[in-house]
């Protein structure tokens, strides 16, 4: 699923879970806090054993100048098995100190109760993390009236990605990032390119089924997806367009889903194939395209925009957040601002595939690939994250994908669709 790849840069490895009688926070097999030793703080996250390598020179910078505190890091390897677990755990009060929240899921945290208000202590003197150090729209569904429940750890801005060869090929001259520069990147040009790539015997665009693709092409067109709290994509008439759009696409092949491909010929071997013309994604695709062998071959350009304007393009981000039952406040919240600091960042995501969610660490970004690094830095300072009133409603973004790919598959007429589409949102909202 795209989830799981939207966040490689924020990931770890799994380890046992489940708290103790002295509650999270607390060691008790060494004495711990409550002993006048090293207080020990658990925390969370998803991903496969790979992925924690990322943190290590973090917890062990860490332990180095924080010796009354010990990190004990606590993952699941499936993003799908990891909100259920932690749900169970804050229900059960064996929850770790700190976690990390998907973009999909931090509303229904927030609504639950169980995170700590953020407001003060990121404000307050022992903050490395200020909360006007990160974009207002990165927040998402982290922060409700205006007050922080979650605090981005890093993200990854949805842009298209770029086959140079597979364009000539189909007769395109014209450089979509050197269009965007003039203001003519338009959706009627983005599409006129994909037809051309279709006319020439490849696929124009390969789209994974979530929100950043499809809401990217929603605001492509103009459209709206919520609008006054209310869902409004199937009614909304550029919306629909952009919808209807997308379906033909997938229908006729001149976009492909990536959820869809079989593992043999997937979505990064097609484009490195010079299969398709442009791919849908973030800054974890570099490590596949400099493997590749024909990494100066791709670049990136934002989504279009009805106008030629910029506009504002989906980022994918996942928060730190604070158990609000922590037995040890101070320790668990030094090491959420540090996380999340400047330099927490720049230790993490140094030849990771992430974009830093801090104001300051743009060197991290810039390091000369690919040629138009500094999108992925304008789309993160004018993105969003997943609207907030989707990620309130448990499960809602995940049904609401679930019914698209029937769509993007032909097996429910269009009007049919977006009139299923709209009984299911409006009644998972109640």
């Amino acid at each position: 699923m795209k989830r799981a790849i939207a966040l490689a840069g924020l990931l770890a490895v799994a380890a046992c879970s489940g708290g103790n009688a002295t509650g999270p926070g607390v060691k008790q097999d060494d004495g711990g806090a409550a002993a006048g030793g090293p207080v020990t703080i658990r925390w969370s996250t998803w991903g496969s054993a790979d992925d924690v390598k990322f943190y290590n020179d973090f917890m062990k910078d860490f332990e180095k100048r924080h010796p009354n505190i010990k990190l004990k890091l606590e993952s699941v390897p499936k993003y799908a098995d990891y909100h259920p677990k932690l749900l169970t755990q804050l229900t059960s009060k064996t929850a770790p100190d700190i976690f990390f929240v998907g973009d999909d899921n931090v509303g229904k945290f927030v609504s639950a109760g169980v995170l700590t208000p953020l407001n003060d202590k990121l404000a307050g003197p022992d903050s490395k993390s200020k909360p006007e150090d990160f974009f207002d729209g990165v927040y998402g569904g982290a922060k409700k009236d205006g007050q922080i429940y979650g605090v981005p750890n890093d993200v990854n801005p949805e842009v298209l990605w770029f086959d140079k060869k597979a364009l000539a090929a189909a007769g395109i001259t014209e450089n979509p990032a050197d269009l965007y520069a003039a203001k003519q990147w338009t959706m009627a040009k983005y599409l006129e390119m994909n037809t051309k790539l279709k006319a020439a015997g490849k696929a124009g665009s390969i789209f994974w089924n979530w929100y950043g693709s499809t809401y990217s092409i929603i605001g492509g067109f103009g459209g709206k997806v919520w609008d006054g709290g209310k869902y409004v994509a199937t009614t909304d008439e550029k919306s629909r367009k952009a919808l209807e759009t997308l379906a033909k696409g997938y229908q006729d092949k001149t976009f492909l889903s990536a959820d869809l491909l079989p593992a043999s010929a997937g979505a990064e071997t097609t484009f490195l194939k010079h299969k398709a013309g442009f791919y849908a994604g973030g800054r974890w695709m570099i490590d596949s395209l400099k493997k590749g062998g024909d990494k100066d071959n791709y670049d990136i350009v934002p989504f279009p925009s009805e106008t030629g304007e910029p506009m504002s393009g989906a980022v994918a981000a996942s928060y730190l957040a604070m158990n609000k039952d922590t037995k040890a406040p101070k320790e668990a919240f030094t090491f959420l601002t540090e996380f999340v600091s400047k330099e927490g960042q720049g230790l993490r995501l140094k030849g990771g595939g992430a974009v830093p969610s801090i104001k300051g660490a743009e060197a991290l970004v810039l390091d000369g690939y690919p040629a138009h690094a500094q999108t992925f830095l304008d789309v993160r300072d004018s993105g969003f994250a997943n609207y907030a009133e989707e990620v309130a409603v448990p499960g809602l973004t995940a049904s609401i994908n679930d019914e698209l790919i029937k769509l993007w598959q032909g097996k429910v007429p269009f009007d049919e669709s977006m009139t299923g589409l709209q009984q299911l949102v409006e009644s998972k909202m109640g």
